[in-house]
């Protein structure tokens, strides 16, 4: 009896104790499972607290991108207002255009037949000064014609008295009687001596010829006046008054010799 309770007792015994061993690694594999679980309990506590931070900033963020919504909005309302004030200035900008190039339009074409009409009469002024200008210039070329026909008459002249105040002076007794006289100092014929003094007639004839030419360069001076560009008459003046003074030396001369042959 004894024997069979120990057994018994054995056999419960070594039931506990595996079933204490098997608690004990059950109580282990639970340890092992609750630190596991306290593990990622700590780690989903951080993921939380920074999901939390994450949350925290995105609602700040959130809030700061509603101001700026919220700002923008208001801008562009404003914006809107002041593009449909534009708009409407525009539209009037553009009726007040209209109008002021209808106005134009209207006094261009007023300008234009006045410009035409100013045209025409500045044409027949321009055509009138054109034909003033031509009366004028066949003016002066009779003028400058006249004087310089003038002091080639009075020229003429003077040689003409010249002449016959010598032809006097040749035909008196005394005249001739200093010829031969002189003949004889010179040791020459009175025909060398008529020579002698037939050399007057060649400078005469000479002066006459510088004189012309003088005459032909003033007359060419005079066209190129006319046909420059202005303004040229002070120089014209100044060429019509030298030929004058120069008749009016030559005339002066003329009557001189008048009174020694009187």
């Amino acid at each position: 009896m004894k024997r069979h309770l120990i057994e018994d007792l054995k056999f419960r015994q070594k039931i506990n104790s595996e079933s204490n061993e098997s608690f004990n690694q059950m109580l282990e594999s639970l340890e092992k499972k609750v630190k596991t679980l306290t593990e990622e309990c700590s780690n989903k506590k951080v993921l939380i607290d920074s999901l939390k931070q994450r949350l925290s900033v995105a609602v700040k963020e959130k809030s700061q991108y509603e101001q700026m919504y919220q700002k923008t909005k208001e801008e562009l309302e404003k914006k809107d207002f002041k593009l449909s004030l534009l708009v409407s200035r525009v539209n009037e900008t553009e009726s007040v255009i209209a109008e002021i190039e209808t106005a134009a339009s209207k006094q261009l074409q007023g300008l234009a037949l006045q410009s035409e009409q100013v045209l025409e009469g500045a044409q027949k002024k321009l055509l009138l000064s054109n034909e003033k200008v031509e009366e004028f210039t066949i003016f002066v070329k009779a003028l400058v014609k006249e004087l310089q026909n003038d002091v080639r008459v009075i020229r003429q002249k003077i040689r003409e008295l010249k002449k016959m105040q010598k032809n006097r002076e040749a035909s008196k007794a005394s005249t001739r009687k200093a010829q031969s006289l002189a003949a004889s100092i010179l040791n020459i014929s009175r025909s060398d001596l008529a020579e002698l003094l037939d050399t007057e007639d060649e400078v005469e004839m000479k002066k006459t010829k510088i004189d012309a030419e003088n005459d032909q360069e003033w007359l060419l001076y005079i066209q190129k006046l006319l046909e420059g560009q202005l303004p040229f008459a002070s120089f014209l003046l100044e060429a019509i008054l030298e030929k004058i003074n120069e008749n009016k030396k030559l005339l002066e001369g003329y009557f001189t010799i008048m009174k020694d042959i009187r």
